[in-house]
Formats: C-alpha cells, structure tokens, sequence
C-alpha cells in the first residue's frame, strides 16, 4: 500500500485579511494537531502577473502512511476541531481531496 494524501484547497477568500488573521491560529496549528501524519507541507499561490484570481489561494498536504491511517486521523477530535474551523474560515470555498501517492518524494 502506498501512501495516502490528504489536500485541504482553499479558494479565494471574501475578505483575504480575516482568512490571514486566523489561518496560522485555526487551520495551520489544528491541522499540525490531527495525528498520524508523516509529513506536512503548508503553501500559498502566487499571484497572478495580470492580477486577476488565481484558482485557488492556499493548500494544506498532509501525508499518511496508508489509507487506513488517513482514514483513521480523520475521524480523530483534533481533525473534527480543524473542520469545525475550516468551515468557518473558508468564505471563498474549500475542497479536500484524499489521494494515493503514485510517485513518492524522494
């Protein structure tokens, strides 16, 4: 088995200064909280050069060793705690994604 990605993907933002004023606090410390993960990446999207919306505004990636234990975290408090706060900081939109990884970092 391989392992499995969970991808948090924020859309833009209604108001980008309030979504940076609670980020670090309600999704990056909650989502390092959910146990089990292997690996962790954090990241922004750079802007457009013409200034128009990117298609989407901010990633969170964490890595689990298989399915079973991405499904496992999941359904732990601290990832309940961390969606709790998703659904209220994500005004833009949000889609999360659970992947298999086919080519592992290396």
């Amino acid at each position: 088995m391989s392992e499995t990605k969970i991808t948090v993907i924020y859309d833009n933002p209604t108001d980008p200064s309030a979504f940076e004023a609670a980020y670090e606090a309600e999704q990056l410390d909650a989502a390092r909280k959910i146990p089990g993960y292997v690996r962790f990446e954090a990241s922004k999207v750079w802007p457009k050069e013409d200034g128009s919306p990117t298609p989407a505004y901010r990633m969170i990636d964490l890595y689990y060793p298989d399915y079973d234990a991405a499904v496992a975290a999941v359904t732990t408090p601290e990832a309940g705690a961390f969606f709790q706060a998703l659904g209220r900081l994500s005004t833009g939109g949000v889609r999360i994604l659970m992947s298999d990884v086919e080519v592992a970092q290396q």
